[in-house]
């Protein structure tokens, strides 16, 4: 079972407190997205984990004293950690921007840059974002991160209605163009370049399709062949094995514009108000009332044997 921490909140920033006693307790109840009287109960223990994927734009909270206890509980981890070319104007709550990169090179160092991927995501179409203004900050990026990483993920934005015209997405033109600047960049940092959850073929320009949840990076952290299915739950042109998210939507702090996954700022309040980090739930208490079923799964591990033997 491949845990996904997570795609609809920054666990690593606000809930590493609450991920910890979760796996001390072995368990964590997960809402349904579309129906909170529903609950998935999901066991977490090292046996049935084969990996926790973390995603975040500021594990700095839990790197110190919470990733090592982790790491000694007998997980395996890896990051998806994302670091765009915007300021303030589009991450109000993210630290300055060489913090951020300074966190990223901290963690690197700690628990090894193959378990480290960049995510330059997402590309945005905004007035003032050109293509010079893209490779200028994509080259210092690249610069700063590519002793500290293995590979570089790229994503173009999305639109959704609650983020209004705060977002556009980009032409075939727009994506073409862009990701030949990435690319050209990046090949003189031979920093491998992917494509995540895209329709567009990039790989005339070297950028391939990523699987961000990846079955080979899940076998070579754990020297165990997997058992991999296509996550059906996830959109079409996405390539990431199957996992089971136990984040919540409306409980990240980052306060992105083009977040997907904050669509009420008076939900957001509410929700990060009733968290309690001894709770089952990242957000308030089971009232007694809700339907809970087991949504566990087994090890996905084919067998013991090292693939390195």
């Amino acid at each position: 079972m491949i845990i996904s921490a997570s795609r609809r909140t920054d666990i690593p920033c606000y809930y590493s407190e609450w991920l910890l006693n979760r796996l001390k307790e072995g368990y964590v109840l997960v809402p349904n997205p579309r129906n909170a009287n529903r609950l998935g109960r999901v066991e977490l223990s090292p046996q049935q984990v084969d990996c926790i994927v973390f995603w975040t734009k500021n594990p700095a909270p839990m790197m110190r004293h919470r990733l090592p206890l982790i790491d000694g509980m007998g997980y395996t981890s890896y990051f998806e950690f994302t670091i765009t070319a915007y300021g303030r104007e589009a991450e109000p709550n993210l630290p300055e921007k060489q913090t951020v990169l300074d966190t990223f090179k901290r963690l690197s160092d700690q628990i090894g840059p193959y378990r480290v991927d960049w995510r330059f995501d997402p590309i945005m179409k905004k007035q003032q974002v050109s293509d010079s203004w893209i490779a200028d900050q994509f080259e210092w990026l690249c610069r700063e991160l590519h002793d500290y990483t293995e590979r570089c993920i790229i994503s173009f934005v999305d639109e959704y209605k609650h983020t209004g015209n705060r977002t556009k997405a980009l032409s075939s033109e727009e994506m073409l163009k862009t990701a030949e600047i990435i690319s050209q960049i990046a090949g003189i940092y031979r920093l491998p370049v992917f494509s995540c959850a895209e329709e567009i073929d990039l790989s005339s320009l070297g950028i391939e399709h990523a699987s961000c949840i990846d079955q080979k990076k899940v076998e070579q952290l754990t020297g165990s062949r997997i058992a991999a299915k296509k996550d059906a739950g996830q959109r079409p042109a996405c390539r990431c094995m199957e996992s089971i998210d136990i984040g919540a939507y409306d409980t990240c702090g980052n306060g992105c514009t083009y977040c997907y996954a904050v669509t009420s700022e008076k939900t957001l309040k509410r929700k990060l108000a009733q968290h309690d980090p001894n709770s089952p739930l990242l957000t308030g208490f089971p009232r007694g009332t809700e339907l809970i079923t087991d949504r566990s799964a087994s090890s996905l591990k084919i067998d013991q044997v090292s693939l390195f033997e």
